[in-house]
């Protein structure tokens, strides 16, 4: 089957699924949300909401971040793993978003990538979730996905980044990438696709 195709049968599903996935992060702004997504490596989603509310009662905008230590903000985050690293580079991130920013969160991928504990997957989520630019954030799911589906035989999250751009229309990428995840999740987990999995029943089945 041509990659094109199964492309097609890809989208056709994740369309049916959710037609608009929205973020799964829960977030107020472009501030909250850098954080959220920040705080997502290595961690749930879900995990991830659960510790947010009371974080962004007391610390809602850079300033307010900025003016706290990191062993206070680790109190708030303690069951996201790697607390300690994540609360050391918040507040850094905080700081310089205050010293180099005006308080604002910077809409280009260089500007981002330049904070503490900003890559590029974290920056792409900002920019197509908080400004509305087109990107596509690899995360484990789905590069998993895009090998699994045969989108991509890339080895690395670049190649497999510049694959699916090719795969799909850009206009698609930013609410792709979330139908990606929420697909791996409920349907297509590591350990092997689930009876539910469609994608993989019509890939297999040369369709």
């Amino acid at each position: 089957m041509l990659r094109a195709r199964k492309a097609e049968i890809v989208l056709e599903e994740l369309q049916r699924a959710y037609p608009d996935p929205g973020c799964p992060l829960q977030h107020r702004d472009s501030f909250t949300l850098l954080v959220a997504v920040m705080l997502s490596a290595q961690c749930t989603d879900a995990r991830v909401n659960l510790v947010t509310p009371a974080l962004f009662e007391v610390a809602p905008t850079p300033q307010a971040l900025a003016a706290m230590e990191w062993p206070q903000v680790r109190t708030y985050i303690a069951t996201c793993g790697l607390a300690e690293t994540k609360a050391r580079r918040l507040v850094e991130t905080a700081r310089l978003l205050v010293e180099r920013h005006n308080g604002e969160v910077p809409a280009t991928f260089e500007e981002l990538e330049a904070l503490p504990g900003v890559g590029h997957k974290t920056a792409s989520v900002v920019m197509a979730q908080a400004f509305g630019q087109p990107a596509f954030p690899v995360d484990t799911h789905i590069f998993r996905l895009a090998r699994r589906w045969g989108l991509s035989r890339g080895k690395t999250v670049e190649k497999v980044e510049s694959d699916l751009k090719r795969c799909f229309p850009r206009q698609l990428w930013n609410s792709l990438h979330v139908q990606f995840v929420l697909w791996g999740r409920e349907h297509c987990p590591a350990r092997g696709c689930r009876p539910t999995c469609a994608i993989c029943s019509r890939l297999l089945s040369g369709e």
